[in-house]
């Protein structure tokens, strides 16, 4: 039984390593003979729809943000690499959020919380100034179906979309995230 864990663990461990594609990779745009791209979690894939309650309690759909560079950030206010990780995206949405991408126009963050309390994660938004406008939880914590659908197993977890909603890179964070952003500018 031992051997069989062991195992498992190991074909989980490769099975996430590829993941992280180069951004190079895939089209910015698709091309007009494509219509759709399939639905997935992976690089290249078109990211799975989240549609969750925000801090006010009305549903907000992931895909209502195509069109612009999306981080969908799975995070929690009881997180410290999260805590200390949300100044770095503070920075990244003030100096791209209406920065002209190839192909797409704007940042924005699509915060996920794998909170269970609503006060801990307003106190958490509020303490760490996330300005961004789209902040949601259905407050199950670990058990989201969203973060489950994602295959978050630790947060921070995150998922760098472009303008279609095509995950162009996965688990980024400080200068490799901003690195990344920096090269989609457009010229």
């Amino acid at each position: 039984m031992k051997h069989f864990i062991i195992l498992v663990a190991a074909l989980f461990s490769l099975a996430s390593c590829t993941n992280n594609s180069p951004i190079g990779e895939i089209p910015y745009q698709l091309p007009p003979e494509i219509e759709e791209v399939p639905f997935g979690t992976q690089y290249g894939l078109r990211a799975v729809e989240i549609e969750l309650p925000d801090t006010e309690g009305d549903k907000k759909a992931l895909s209502t943000l195509h069109g612009k560079l999306v981080l969908v950030d799975f995070w929690a206010s009881w997180c410290p690499p999260c805590r200390k990780e949300n100044p770095e995206l503070v920075k990244l949405y003030e100096k791209y959020k209406d920065t002209e991408f190839v192909n797409g126009l704007g940042f924005t963050i699509y915060s996920v919380s794998l909170d269970r309390s609503k006060e801990a994660w307003l106190q958490a938004i509020e303490d760490d100034q996330l300005p961004w406008p789209i902040h949601i939880s259905d407050l199950t914590g670990a058990r989201m179906k969203a973060a489950i659908s994602y295959g978050v197993q630790a947060i921070p977890s995150n998922f760098l979309l472009d303008q279609n909603g095509v995950i162009i890179g996965v688990k980024m964070r400080g200068e490799k995230l901003a690195e990344t952003i920096a090269e989609l500018v457009a010229e």
